[in-house]
Formats: C-alpha cells, sequence, structure tokens
C-alpha cells in the first residue's frame, strides 16, 4: 500500500472518521483495496493522512465489525473476501434497437428544468424549494430518535403492503385538513409519494383512453404530462383574471385545478367563480382533482375548493413538501372511500405504502406542534418576501408585468417586455449569478420566451432587490442588442 487510494478532505464538514470509513470501503468496492491485501497499520495510516492514530484504529475496527476487513493476530488487518469488490468486465454495447422498443419517451417533454447546483448562485429565484435556514433541523432530528424507537420501529420496518401510518392519518385529518375546510375520516385519505404520485395514480383510475381530461392551460406541465401519457386525451381551459373558464359542452370526465393558487400566475379563484365550475361538474358530470400545493404556505390562506363541494366530486391533493422539503416525498390525497381503496391497491403494485419511517417522523413532527409552528414562520417570511419583490419590481424591472389581480404567493409570474426573450434572459442571468424558471414548460408552444417565474421561497429577503436589480441590467442591456444572446440549451 505505497499510495493511499484514500483522500481526507480538511476543509469538509464532514467528521475525518466518516470520511476515512467510506473513503476505505470504496476503495474495497472498487477493487482499489484487493482481497488478501495487507493495510497499513493504523498507527502509518494516521502518520500518512495527518490524523490522530485513534481515529484510524477506530475505523479499521469499525470495518472488521461489518466484514470488511479481517484482524489476524500479530500479523495485522487484511482486505477480507466477504466485503472485496469484484472487477466487473466491460459490457459489449447493447444491440437492441431501443428507439423503436420504447413506447413513450418521457425525457423528451418540455419539463421543468433548473441547474443542478442552484444552491451555488448568489440569486436563487427558485420556486418549491424550502429556507433550510427556516427549518428546524434539531426538532426534526428529535422527531427522527423518536420514530427509531424500539416501539415505532417495530410497527415501520414491517412490510405493511398497502397501510399508512394510522398517526400521520389523524394528524392530517385533524391538524391540516380542518384548516382548508375539510373534514374526512380515516378511510378518505391516502398516504402519496408527494402530490405528484396523486396525478399518477388518478390519471391511472380515473383518466386513460376514451376519457377528456380538461387541464389549465397556462398550467402546471407534470400533471398535464401524465394525464396524457395515460392516452386521455387533453382539453385545454384557458386563464382569465378570476382562474380557469370551463365552458359548457366541453365533453369532460376530469378536470385538474389549481382554485387556491393558480400555476404559475398565483391567481386566487374568487368563490362565485369556484361555485359556478361546481355546478357545471354537477351539470355535466366531471370530476375534479384540486391541486392545493400552496395551501399550507400561503399567507392569504383560503379554503378549499372541496370544502364547498356537496357532491363528492372533488378530490384534493396536498403535499408537506412546501413546509417539511421535497425530498421528504410526502403528500396525501382526500376523496371518497371507494376511489381511495383502489388507490391504496394501485399503489401497492408500485411500491407498496410510501415510506413508513418517514410517516412515523412527519406524524411526531405534526403531534408535538412543530409542523404548526414551521407554516406560520414560512408565511412570515414569504409574506415579507412577496412585499419586498413587489415594493421594488417596477422601478427594478420597468416593462415586465404581473397578472392581474395579484394577490401575493411564493413566486412571481412576470411576462416579459417587448423586445427581451426569456430563454435569453435566463441563460445571460445564470451567466451573472441569477437563477431562475423559464415559463416556457407552462404555456403553449407559440407563446415560447414570453414568461418567466421566480420563485420567492429559498432566497434570502436582502437578497432579492439586489437579484431584482441585476436582473433588470441584464434585460436592459439585452433589449438594447435585441434581445439576441446565445440561448441556453
Amino acid at each position: 500500500m505505497q499510495n493511499l487510494p484514500v483522500t481526507i478532505d480538511r476543509e469538509s464538514a464532514e467528521p475525518l472518521q466518516r470520511q476515512l470509513r467510506r473513503a476505505l470501503i470504496a476503495a474495497i468496492h472498487e477493487g482499489k483495496l484487493l482481497p488478501g491485501q495487507k493495510m497499513v497499520s493504523s498507527r502509518l495510516l494516521a502518520q500518512r493522512l495527518g490524523i490522530a492514530r485513534n481515529t484510524a484504529t477506530a475505523v479499521y475496527d469499525e470495518l472488521v465489525a461489518r466484514g470488511y476487513l479481517e484482524a489476524q493476530p500479530r500479523r495485522g488487518c487484511f482486505v477480507a473476501a466477504r466485503g472485496a469488490g469484484r472487477i466487473r468486465p466491460a459490457l459489449n454495447p447493447s444491440v437492441v434497437d431501443w428507439e423503436s422498443r420504447i413506447g413513450a419517451h418521457p425525457s423528451r417533454l418540455n419539463h421543468i428544468r433548473k441547474p443542478m447546483n442552484w444552491q451555488e448562485f448568489p440569486y436563487p429565484f427558485i420556486f418549491g424549494q424550502v429556507d433550510p435556514r427556516l427549518f428546524p433541523l434539531a426538532a426534526w432530528r428529535a422527531c427522527s430518535r423518536d420514530a427509531l424507537g424500539r416501539a415505532s420501529a417495530d410497527w415501520w420496518a414491517a412490510d405493511r403492503a398497502v397501510e399508512d401510518d394510522p398517526m400521520l392519518i389523524e394528524q392530517i385529518r385533524t391538524r391540516i385538513l380542518p384548516e382548508r375546510g375539510i373534514f374526512a375520516r380515516p378511510e378518505e385519505i391516502l398516504v402519496t409519494l408527494g402530490a405528484q404520485e396523486g396525478f399518477y395514480l388518478m390519471a391511472q383510475l380515473l383518466a386513460g383512453p376514451g376519457r377528456r381530461v380538461g387541464c389549465e392551460l397556462p398550467g402546471y406541465p407534470d400533471s398535464r404530462f401524465i394525464l396524457e401519457m395515460s392516452g386521455a386525451a387533453i382539453t385545454p381551459l384557458p386563464i382569465d383574471a378570476q382562474g380557469a373558464r370551463i365552458a359548457p359542452g366541453l365533453g369532460l370526465d376530469l378536470a385538474v385545478l389549481t382554485p387556491g393558487a393558480h400555476c404559475p400566475s398565483m391567481l386566487v379563484m374568487p368563490d362565485p367563480r369556484r361555485d359556478e365550475i361546481l355546478a357545471r361538474a354537477s351539470q355535466d358530470d366531471f370530476l375534479i382533482v384540486e391541486d392545493d400545493y400552496e395551501g399550507e404556505v400561503s399567507f392569504a390562506p383560503d379554503l378549499s375548493l372541496k370544502s364547498r363541494d356537496r357532491d363528492g366530486r372533488v378530490i384534493y391533493l396536498g403535499t408537506l413538501s412546501k413546509v417539511l422539503a421535497p425530498g421528504v416525498r410526502l403528500g396525501f390525497l382526500v376523496a371518497p372511500e371507494p376511489l381511495v381503496t383502489e388507490a391504496r391497491w394501485l399503489r401497492r403494485l408500485v411500491h407498496r405504502s410510501a415510506p413508513l419511517n418517514n410517516q412515523r417522523t412527519a406524524a411526531i413532527f405534526l403531534a408535538e406542534g412543530h409542523y404548526r409552528t414551521l407554516v406560520r414562520k414560512l408565511r412570515a417570511a414569504h409574506a415579507e418576501r412577496w412585499y419586498r419583490a413587489m415594493e421594488h419590481l417596477p422601478a427594478l424591472l420597468p416593462g415586465f408585468s404581473l397578472p392581474a389581480p395579484c394577490h401575493g404567493g411564493s413566486s412571481l409570474w412576470l411576462e416579459c417586455p417587448a423586445g427581451v426573450d426569456g430563454r435569453a434572459l435566463i441563460s445571460a442571468a445564470l451567466a451573472e449569478g441569477v437563477v431562475m424558471e423559464s415559463g416556457d414548460p407552462f404555456v403553449a408552444p407559440d407563446q415560447a420566451g414570453r414568461y418567466l417565474r421566480l420563485g420567492l421561497s429559498l432566497i434570502e429577503t436582502g437578497a432579492i432587490v439586489p437579484g431584482l436589480k441585476r436582473l433588470g441590467e441584464i434585460s436592459a442591456r439585452l433589449a438594447g442588442q435585441g434581445g439576441s444572446v446565445k440561448l441556453a440549451p
């Protein structure tokens, strides 16, 4: 072991012991340390890496316990055969014509895209991300420890197949839904992997070939893509100052709506329009999926469309992603029991239940009041950021327009001024530290380049004005160049 196949990064926040342990395991799996190979002594390893000997000794002891190393008396440590990686021969290129074999190509859809390293930008106008500075990590860690207790672990570690955590169902039923004006029985609630899975389940059960589905345009692209891939015929629903319009006689089987905060404009559907749509659904006999993605964090919360439903036609999709984190992957569906029953068994065919350890941690977080405290904090932060942006928007981004009326929310939907192409602006702004989303996935193809979405949930309040100022300067420069610049791929 003349050259150590491991390195230590002293600038990293990760503890040295953990770094060394992971580096040695990786070296064994990658074949850099071979079965039967003798390891250098812990003292020599510590000297070469410049770490304490007890750190190296602790790592060796742990790897012996895990079966990666074998300790031989008076001889030292050796790489164990059972823990060693195997170098696999290079595989020959596939001869299969995958282009003709694959029946659908979701990778080619016009998805919402953002740089993978958006955290590194000084002005991250990114939608849908939680602000880690506001998240009570210590409280979540304590709830995670409670979920790892024997009583909880014995329950969630079992293969429950179709069950959800009854504690989380009860918290959703009693703590979250009543604030949206919804009162449901446990049998009418299903936990999903975010609202996205709710769309998929409903598309499989309620859409498909021969069904006609109304989707808002502009609207959330992912729900539209999921429904299109089910084989359903999509009917665009136009948007005015009161949200979606559904004309009589469209022959819809299903409509997907965002009445609490239209995606992406954030328009709030007023009560008369809601009543009109519910009456239309009853008269024309179609169902409604209500996507309430903004409900929990809206700083001007309103009751849900489902709270006005008297016929059981509205299927409600909620999410915990905007409060906890998208990576927690927890959402919920509320619908009449017959539909929830079928969705539960369809979910089983995909992945069984949503991870029960995450469900229990979230349930404890809710039960102990941390969730409600965090919601209040997020609403206050979103309000502060939205009002700061609105105060300076006219001066810093002249010519850009917002939908009217604009009631607030966690993002801004902007129409670019004449002479400025949004795609060019995004590309130029990215090079100067401002990251935002293109409006193209939300609109019809002939509207490409006209809109931008600026998220406010992540960016610090103090960075909003400098970020808008820089964006305005870039826009003015592009307008002077006729809006011409190399577009981002």
